[in-house]
């Protein structure tokens, strides 16, 4: 791998990955506040988180593509361009957020259990479910803020705003969980606020970064010309494809989350105490995702695309180094289960253990996916490549798959964590065959034309 390009990668990558962690560490913090609730708490947040994800993940993906969009204008050096993209990609977001957001809160409880929760799982889902559901809309501008940013070469921005912010988040859901120093006594639900509060900073941060005094950027918009309606056109070619990758992601992780209640509390406890540290060292390679749309961005509006295709090429390489890395201390963590978990109970701390082990064992699969699925193969436009490869390997191999060893054979849980290995393994060949078929100078091709098109 070239010096320079490592240097690249490592600037924009490590505060990113540093923005991820901090993130990751403060939810673990805050799930270990709802664990001393009890396994039942753990379980409510888990699947109510898998349904208001499905809704920033999904809405989020406008993030993504106005850090495309802004990368490439930014390396051509068109300052307007990145205005305009980036205002644009900020009325999207909070139109679509709030209208769905709201209705999702409307009809919480039934969608809960429409979703095949157990009463009792809903019952204490609901509440929780509600207050997070206000915090949505600030995540989706958060994301669309933190992509535009990282494409301006500005990581360190989004780091120290997400720290600010889940500090705010740990503080106050505990303060409000626990009545802590006079606040009042929420319980589960005071979780929730503290996440909203710390969500509602963030916003305020970026927004003052990026259009402040001192601002990176004057306030502007595509309008609703022909213009407008191109750079429109853009964003949402590069998003909507990405967006239904999301949805089939995770509404793939809901599915499996029925699966594991079924199968019990225990079973859907100790998957996703799994899940939540298994955050934390995959999302140290996380920071490759955005480093690779600002650089192979910034080559494409350069119009140079050996530089591209390099770019992409050594960060695929970095990343099977920091997948097999945090791999390792990923496993080393189940050593902690018995401290840091000990009122869930021991049957939901075996399921933890044998989670982090199959999960540690293919993390440099997961993070190979990562890299290709986030940033390269949309960076190149592909982002229907994206969407096969998520779609086929949970709809065709992982969910048949997990149906068939946790029920059919009797697996249980066990079943269900082999069944997303071999869902991972199949991703990761599909995305390396659409990665080889990247056409570089088709890209810049195309990118100049649409510019062309805004432009007239």
């Amino acid at each position: 791998m070239p010096t320079a390009h490592l240097r690249d990668i490592l600037r924009l990558a490590l505060p990113a990955s540093a923005e991820a962690v901090i993130q990751l560490l403060f939810n673990f913090l805050a799930q270990l506040i709802v664990a001393g609730l009890g396994a039942t708490a753990v379980a409510a947040v888990g699947f109510s988180n898998n349904v208001t994800l499905m809704l920033i993940f999904t809405l989020g993906t406008l993030g993504t593509g106005a850090g495309i969009l802004v990368a490439r204008a930014h390396g051509a050096g068109d300052r307007g361009a990145v205005a305009r993209t980036t205002g644009t990609a900020f009325l999207l977001a909070a139109a679509l957020t709030l209208g769905l957001a709201l209705a999702l809160w409307v009809f919480a409880r039934p969608v809960l259990a429409a979703l095949g929760a157990p009463p009792d799982l809903t019952e204490a889902a609901t509440p929780f479910f509600r207050v997070s559901l206000l915090g949505a809309p600030l995540i989706v501008l958060s994301i669309v803020a933190g992509n535009v940013l990282r494409s301006l070469e500005r990581p360190r921005v989004p780091m120290f705003a997400t720290f600010a912010a889940a500090a705010v988040n740990v503080a106050l859901g505990y303060a409000l969980v626990t009545g802590f120093a006079g606040f009042p006594e929420l319980g589960l639900v005071g979780a929730a606020w503290g996440a909203v509060a710390g969500q509602a900073l963030r916003v305020v941060l970026l927004g003052a970064f990026l259009y402040g005094p001192r601002g990176f950027i004057p306030p502007a918009w595509s309008g609703v010309g022909r213009s407008g309606r191109v750079l429109t056109g853009e964003l949402l070619h590069l998003s909507l494809p990405l967006a239904a990758t999301q949805l089939a992601w995770t509404g793939g992780n809901l599915l499996y989350a029925l699966f594991l209640a079924r199968l019990g509390t225990a079973a859907l406890a100790g998957v996703q105490i799994a899940n939540t540290i298994e955050g934390i060292f995959i999302v140290a390679s996380a920071g490759l995702v955005p480093a690779a749309t600002a650089l192979i961005g910034q080559a494409v509006g350069q119009g140079n695309a050996a530089l591209a295709r390099e770019r992409a090429q050594a960060v695929e390489r970095f990343g099977l180094v920091t997948g097999v890395v945090f791999g390792v201390l990923f496993a080393l963590s189940a050593l902690a289960l018995p401290a840091l978990y000990p009122a869930v109970g021991a049957d939901v701390r075996e399921v933890a253990l044998g989670a982090i082990l199959i999960n540690a064992a293919v993390q440099v699969v997961k993070v190979a996916n990562l890299v290709r699925g986030g940033g390269v193969l949309p960076s190149g436009s592909d982002t229907r490549g994206v969407l096969i490869g998520d779609a086929v390997s949970a709809f065709a191999v992982g969910l048949p798959l997990a149906w068939l060893l946790a029920f059919g054979l009797g697996f249980g849980v066990w079943g269900v964590l082999v069944a997303r290995v071999a869902e991972e393994i199949v991703k990761v060949l599909i995305f390396a065959w659409r990665t080889r078929k990247l056409a570089w100078p088709r890209v810049i091709e195309q990118q100049a034309a649409s510019v062309a098109a805004a432009s007239d």
